[in-house]
């Protein structure tokens, strides 16, 4: 296998707070392996200031002009989500890998028709779901694999979180056209991936959900019950009504329960193994974490790094990054419809596969070309 030693040439589309307090910072971080290339941004005076600020030597207002000029390997996309599939298909047939923010896209149409861009060896679009990432859940998913634990038997992930009137002023915010959703969407997907990361695919849902406190087109709160494939039953639960927030997962097995409680990040401090009464607790010491690695953008993005280095597809691509972007429609389908919804009937021929409400099609004449 060859590995890649020349710097990756890397545009950034989107000047925004996340691009300069996350991603940029990310790529700083990965020192000669990285070279900023250029940033894009509508605003052209922003564009060049941040490019000035990182020391990229372009800056542009547009996808395509960068693209032709730059020619960059790796596209990392940090507009708003009406806007990725577009930014995600130009790059792919330029030649460009790409990480993108959440949501991925606004349907799971969208999301398929992406991968109709990619290549068998290259390049990729991968998706921005750092929870996975962390060493405490890397130990988690390794042991559930080795069952270690036992059978998994329940979970609990919710996402409670707090978002203000103002925080919706922003025009594309708690639209469906424009933003796919509500928390379901653009919050919990977070800890919902790092679910499924750990516990794999599920088959069927139970959702409700209601726009309780803010003045929104989408909800604003819900709640659902999900299967797996291997007979877990998960409660999750998303909200921007909650005043205390709080991330929080917990898993129980036949021989333990694992909690981690978060906001947005965490490190090994904030989990915990508690063996089953029957398991000795000197147990507990052998399932700890054996590094200390928290949950990051930057650690996700050297792994992304480290596989583009290598010509491999990275994590959180292809059907892993399409995994929880599908419980989020079954989640939306059963909630509208008042059904249970099974992961198989996500087809083309469902309304809810074109888009979240099942309404209006996202998925447009850009998207397919």
């Amino acid at each position: 296998m060859t590995v890649r030693t020349t710097p990756i040439r890397t545009a950034v589309v989107g000047a925004g707070g996340i691009a300069q307090g996350q991603h940029l910072p990310g790529l700083r971080g990965l020192g000669d392996r990285i070279e900023i290339a250029a940033i894009v941004d509508m605003d052209g005076n922003r564009a060049a200031e941040v490019a000035r600020e990182w020391g990229a030597p372009h800056s542009f207002t547009v996808v395509p002009d960068m693209l032709e000029t730059v020619q960059p390997d790796l596209v990392v996309v940090c507009t708003p989500p009406g806007s990725h599939t577009d930014a995600v298909i130009r790059s792919l047939d330029a030649g460009a890998s790409v990480w993108c923010e959440k949501p991925p896209t606004l349907s799971l149409a969208e999301y398929d028709a992406i991968l109709e861009h990619e290549r068998e060896n290259g390049p990729y679009a991968s998706y921005v779901f750092q929870h996975r990432f962390g060493s405490a859940a890397r130990t988690l998913r390794s042991q559930i694999a080795a069952g270690e634990l036992g059978q998994p038997l329940i979970g609990i992930c919710h996402t409670l979180w707090y978002r203000d009137a103002a925080y919706y002023d922003v025009a594309w915010r708690g639209k469906w056209e424009t933003e796919g959703g509500g928390p379901a969407m653009g919050h919990g997907i977070h800890q919902m991936d790092l679910l499924l990361s750990l516990l794999g695919d599920w088959t069927e849902i139970n959702a409700t959900m209601a726009t309780l406190g803010r003045d929104v087109e989408t909800e604003d709160v819900s709640f659902a019950h999900v299967t797996f494939e291997n007979g877990a039953i998960v409660s999750v639960v998303n909200s921007v009504l909650s005043p205390r927030e709080t991330s929080y997962l917990r898993f129980d097995f036949a021989d333990a329960t694992v909690e981690v409680e978060h906001l947005y990040g965490y490190d090994n401090s904030h989990w915990k193994w508690t063996p089953a009464p029957h398991v000795n607790p000197d147990t507990v010491s052998s399932w700890a974490p054996t590094q200390n690695l928290a949950s990051s953008h930057a650690v996700q993005l050297e792994e992304l790094v480290s596989s583009l280095e290598r010509g491999e597809r990275p994590a959180a691509s292809g059907h892993d990054g399409r995994r929880v972007l599908e419980l989020v429609a079954g989640l939306y389908q059963s909630a509208i419809t008042g059904r249970r919804v099974r992961r198989n009937q996500l087809t083309r021929d469902n309304p809810f596969y074109w888009s979240m409400n099942g309404e209006h099609s996202t998925i447009g004449e850009t998207a397919n070309a």
